[in-house]
């Protein structure tokens, strides 16, 4: 088998974040189509949440070393301030005082035959930019969604630590990886001179044998049960209209605490969220529920009678992880997102219509008041075998086994 150094900050035993998924995948899987996978990750200090419930996942054998790494936030700060220097591109720009070193190590023990890195932390890449500088070795840079916009990263001097590094790997890498087509489209017109088969998709997915050992809970409720698992941002996924179009629904009297159950676990943004739920007056249908380990939120997936999802149209070029979870728990989907957008075109070919734009409050109602008779009469629409199949990561991984092999032909 060839070789390959992944270099990511979220592996498990992070808890938190839909990244992980991505990249135990493909550490997972690579191993079945010709390459082994050495994973370069930081020490689990630098992880703000941890848990163990994924660590039976890592491959048996695979090698996995930690690499001395501090949150600026946590760990150097004085008075609940850290200097800015000590985060730049990110609070873990420690990482790359041993992770470079420790890269360079295992490239000389291992002779892998190229590097994969993948984002949201900035560091990784930088990390994984030296080391293809160094050593020459072809490169894929994963970056999954854009690493700058306008306006982000919002202040000034992360933004140019941003935007030099995607500048570097945009014209360094072999290759430049996306999950959503909007993406892809908006790097190449941004780097006109870049050649055009440089950018490539690799959508994400689910794993199968997460929802192998995923128990659907036995309902003892009479309400319906809608489910929303993730992040809430208030921006990027603003509920405020779905909160209003719930208000008008139980004014009208078609819902109620009795009638309905919406449970938004894990929002992050919790104090937020209540205070709208409290605004709203829909306290009584609306939950704030903990963060649970991940196959109890899978098991929670399966057993709920509709699953929710929330995508602003500022995030046209990005479709949440979590849609893909949706598809194979093979649940009906209300999905409030632009009709324009990537997430709805896979709602969309998932053989889902249910979709109505997350700011419209009075399509979300209709909407919504539609979904809930299709749900209440068991004829709601739900994925095919063959359209949950395409969408596994186990075929994701093929495709970056593909990439690789291409870059080290």
């Amino acid at each position: 088998m060839k070789r390959v150094l992944m270099i990511a900050y979220h592996y498990p035993p992070v808890r938190g974040s839909s990244g992980v998924h991505r990249t135990l995948a493909f550490s997972r899987h690579l191993r079945e189509h010709g390459w082994e996978p050495i994973l370069l990750t930081v020490n689990p200090r630098a992880y703000t949440a941890t848990a163990n419930d994924q660590m039976g996942d890592v491959p048996d054998g695979m090698i996995v070393h930690r690499a001395f790494a501090l949150d600026a936030a946590r760990h150097l700060a004085i008075g609940g301030r850290h200097m800015l220097r000590t985060a730049l591109p990110d609070r873990w720009a420690s990482w790359a005082w041993r992770g470079v070193p420790n890269g360079l190590k295992l490239i000389e023990e291992h002779k892998p035959a190229a590097i994969w890195s993948t984002y949201p932390i900035a560091t990784a890449q930088k990390i994984a930019l030296k080391l293809h500088e160094k050593t020459g070795l072809p490169w894929i840079a994963d970056l999954r969604d854009s690493m700058t916009d306008e306006s982000y990263p919002p202040m000034a001097q992360r933004r140019a630590a941003f935007l030099d590094i995607e500048t570097r790997l945009a014209h360094g890498a072999n290759k430049v990886v996306f999950t959503a087509p909007g993406a892809a489209q908006m790097y190449a017109a941004r780097y006109p001179d870049v050649p055009a088969d440089r950018w490539a998709v690799i959508e994400n997915g689910y794993d199968e044998r997460s929802f192998q050992g995923a128990v659907a809970k036995e309902r003892t409720e009479t309400p319906l049960r809608f489910v929303h698992a993730g992040i809430l941002y208030p921006s990027e996924r603003d509920p405020t209209a779905f909160y209003g179009a719930l208000c008008d629904l139980q004014e009208a009297g078609i819902v109620n605490r009795k009638t309905l159950r919406v449970v938004l676990r894990a929002t992050g943004h919790d104090d937020h969220h209540r205070r709208l739920i409290d605004e709203f007056g829909i306290g009584g249908i609306v939950e704030l529920a903990p963060s649970a380990p991940y196959r109890e939120a899978l098991g929670e997936m399966l057993s709920a009678d509709g699953l929710l999802l929330f995508q602003a149209s500022n995030c046209n070029h990005q479709i949440p992880a979590k849609v893909y979870e949706y598809v194979r728990a093979r649940r009906p989907v209300l999905a409030l997102t632009d009709p324009a957008g990537d997430t709805a075109g896979v709602v969309r070919d998932a053989g889902l219509n249910t979709i109505a734009p997350l700011d419209d409050r009075e399509a979300i109602r209709k909407m919504l008041g539609q979904f809930i008779e299709d749900v209440k009469q068991g004829r709601a629409q739900i994925p095919t075998d063959a359209v949950v199949a395409s969408h596994s990561r186990a075929a994701r991984s093929g495709r970056l086994a593909q990439l690789l092999d291409e870059i080290t032909s």
